[in-house]
């Protein structure tokens, strides 16, 4: 293991009930004004909304709703939340929803509290933070992101069209309630590409140095299989309560730093994918699904120890009779069938992007990883774009 250093704040409440049983005595701890911040309305359909306002109100809370936060929150969007949280004067920010509405909320915690411009100090180039973020708790209702415990928020600049995320540690929320029933609701096409976004989080982790035996690579194989046989279930039965709560926890362990511990990471796909998401506002989990077998088709060879490792441990690839390649390769296109499989788009005409003429723009306006196994160049990135087209 190469050395590192590990921290992580955030309280997690987890099980059926959680909320009812333990929301107000966290909320005690802090003052009467709690911005109740959440999506398009989904949890006013499924009664997540009515069960925390009625906590909210029972415990004496002053409530400023704070609501339509989008699929791909904005810079403008945070700026907006910003402004809201200073003219009520807000003790604090709960976060009810997904990846989006908790990314929304960390950047207005920190942009609630600070006289700059969060985007230039914070998200344009790493910053530090060398002050308190306005409190913030989460409510998770949908899997995916693992945003619920940790720093991380990926943020649009549509001016710009930057989409850029950033993990600080002081915006880890101070709490998170985790309870597998509030996402029994929410629509296939999301749960699914949620499910992918998870299992991208953790291929991006192990797919990266260090390459020798280590914990981190074996918790990550062992969330990888769990996805994939929790992902199946959850498609065949909705409300299979073991499947959906296992897929909760393992968003939150692939994405909570202990599986990054020692690790260089990778996560080219996703500068990819979060520059496909910029310029044309397409479903992340979507995008990670069509660019992951592609980009991978141009790495293996440069890992090979590690995806004969992910062939045989994840997929269960007998390696008899095979060279190392053709076991490497034969792990990429089991995932290239279980994409498939799970009924998630193979190409970029699938996700909705006709017009092949803006790819090359995209591509250079990717950031390049220097965790990858191949060095990669935006010349590459935009052949693999062209891949994915059709």
């Amino acid at each position: 293991m190469n050395n590192f250093i590990f921290e992580n704040a955030t309280k997690t409440y987890f099980g059926k009930g959680c909320v009812k049983e333990y929301l107000s005595e966290e909320l005690s701890k802090y003052g009467n004004t709690i911005m109740l911040a959440y999506g398009g309305g989904s949890i006013k359909k499924n009664g997540v909304y009515d069960e925390v306002v009625k906590i909210l109100q029972s415990a004496g809370k002053n409530v400023i709703e704070f609501s339509g936060i989008m699929s791909n929150p904005t810079y403008a969007k945070v700026q907006q939340g910003a402004k809201l949280a200073r003219e009520k004067q807000v003790d604090m920010i709960l976060a009810v929803g997904g990846g989006s509405v908790m990314d929304c909320c960390k950047a207005i915690s920190l942009a609630a509290v600070y006289k700059g411009d969060i985007w230039e100090d914070f998200w344009e180039r790493a910053g530090i933070i060398n002050f308190k973020p306005l409190p913030l708790g989460v409510i998770v209702t949908v899997a995916g992101t693992g945003s619920e415990m940790n720093g991380g928020a990926v943020i649009t600049n549509e001016d710009k069209k930057i989409k850029t995320g950033r993990d600080y540690t002081a915006c880890n929320a101070r709490f998170a309630f985790m309870d597998a029933t509030y996402t029994f609701s929410v629509p296939k096409k999301q749960m699914v590409s949620g499910g992918f976004d998870i299992l991208s989080h953790i291929m991006e982790t192990y797919f990266s140095t260090c390459d020798d035996e280590n914990v981190s690579d074996d918790i990550s194989e062992a969330l990888m299989r769990g996805v994939i046989r929790d992902l199946r279930a959850s498609i065949q039965n909705p409300e299979d309560y073991s499947a959906r709560s296992n897929l909760m926890w393992e968003s939150t362990m692939a994405e909570n730093r202990i599986i990054k511990l020692g690790k260089k990471c990778d996560f080219q796909c996703h500068q990819m994918e979060h520059q496909l998401g910029a310029y044309t506002n397409c479903n992340h989990g979507e995008g990670l699904a069509v660019l992951h077998p592609v980009y991978y088709r141009h790495i293996y060879q440069y890992g090979l120890k590690k995806f004969v490792r992910f062939a045989t441990r994840v997929w269960g690839i007998s390696p008899e009779g095979k060279t190392e390649q053709e076991i490497a390769l034969a792990g990429v296109e089991a995932l290239a069938d279980f994409i498939k499989e799970i009924g998630l788009p193979s190409t970029l005409h699938e996700l909705g992007i006709n017009d092949k003429s803006i790819l090359k723009e995209i591509a250079d306006s990717c950031n390049i990883s220097i965790g990858s196994y191949k060095k990669m160049t935006h010349q590459e990135i935009f052949t693999i774009f062209e891949e994915c087209f059709e």
